[in-house]
């Protein structure tokens, strides 16, 4: 007769299969961290674009005279082939107010997902990338990437849009070149120039993404009242983008992996909180040049909307019900009468996806 002990022993081993079988599905799904590599390759990049800005090179045309014309660098982060490649393509159409010379692409791509790049002003632009996770820190190195790229590649990229495959515009690249660029005045003088990002200090899950690490992880760094969140897209000025570049000390608390998944997005938490900390007279709050209506199931992360529900009207009204307005005499945007709202609340209740649009004015 079998003993007690041996008949407990198979029982055992008979369900370590279905031990390995069903774990996975009750613990938390892995987030990808950054590897040490990576740490390496970004740390280089990002160091030798904060030497280039200690002596920057002077730009000179061909003709030999210097070109001062400050550019927009435009930073496209995706992990899908650039679908709208063609309305960027008219966005950016040379032929219209010289724009070749005020402006620069960047694309970081998903490297797994084989993004073919639709040529025209695409065509050579996509820099050395790494793997990205929604949710995870590795957006927020590929941002990171993207920007001190930048920085390096043209010392006369003054503004830099972060924006997704699924952004479009909304309006030409000359309204967007002159609202950023506007004549410089006493308050709006290149030094001074204001970066556009959604700063948020309100939002009902605040306290539940602060801790997504551990209660106190972020300390004292962080104390939770500087916390913020935000959209992960936004445009900033050099100065900022440098600041980005340059972090170790918040950095350092967000690439840490989180606990609890569910709360956890850093790459809507690292921008807001780094700004808001360091330079929030020149932060535009919660301003943006950059608005993302979510599809509700993954709040404001941008949405599709299918062919047949777009028309002439939806773009008239995604322009009139989202304007900001310039107060030339303070030289920041603010929200008008019929501006808009980006209380999270009544994100949520969006019943219909939309894209992710860039400079909504």
């Amino acid at each position: 007769m079998l003993n007690a002990p041996f008949v407990l022993s198979f029982t055992l081993l008979l369900t370590a299969p279905l031990l390995f079988l069903f774990s996975p599905r009750s613990l938390p799904p892995k987030r990808l961290l950054i590897s040490l590599p990576n740490k390496i390759d970004d740390a280089s990049l990002f160091r030798r674009a904060i030497l280039s800005s200690v002596q920057p090179r002077q730009h000179v045309s061909r003709l030999g005279t210097t070109n001062a014309k400050p550019k927009i660098a435009f930073l496209f982060l995706t992990n899908t082939d650039l679908h709208f490649a063609p309305l960027w393509e008219k966005f950016f159409d040379a032929r219209k107010y010289r724009q070749r010379d005020l402006y620069n692409i960047y694309v970081h791509a998903y490297p797994k997902s084989n993004v073919k790049s639709p040529g025209g002003v695409f065509e050579n632009r996509f820099i050395a990338a790494k793997k990205t996770q929604r949710s995870s820190p590795t957006l927020i190195s590929a941002a990171r990437r993207l920007l001190a790229t930048a920085i390096l590649d043209d010392p006369l990229n003054s503004y830099f849009a972060l924006v997704s495959q699924t952004c479009i515009p909304l309006h030409s690249f000359r309204y967007m070149y002159q609202t950023l660029f506007q004549r410089p005045t006493e308050s709006t003088r290149v030094s001074t120039r204001l970066s556009f990002i959604e700063v948020l200090s309100e939002e009902p899950q605040l306290w539940d993404r602060y801790i997504a690490r551990g209660e106190n992880v972020m300390l004292p760094e962080i104390p939770f009242d500087k916390f913020r969140v935000g959209s992960q897209f936004f445009i900033l000025t050099r100065a900022h983008s440098l600041m980005v570049v340059k972090d170790r000390k918040l950095w350092k608390k967000f690439r840490l992996p989180c606990l609890n998944v569910d709360t956890c997005y850093p790459e809507e938490h690292y921008f807001p909180t780094l700004l808001s900390m360091q330079d929030p007279k020149r932060v535009i709050l919660p301003g943006l040049l950059a608005g993302v209506d979510g599809d509700g199931r993954r709040r404001h992360f941008p949405g599709l909307i299918p062919a047949k529900e777009v028309c002439e009207c939806d773009i008239g009204n995604w322009k009139a019900g989202r304007r900001h307005f310039l107060d030339k005499r303070n030289g920041y945007f603010n929200k008008g009468p019929n501006g808009p709202n980006y209380n999270r609340k009544q994100r949520k209740a969006q019943t219909r996806p939309q894209l992710c649009i860039i400079l909504i004015e």
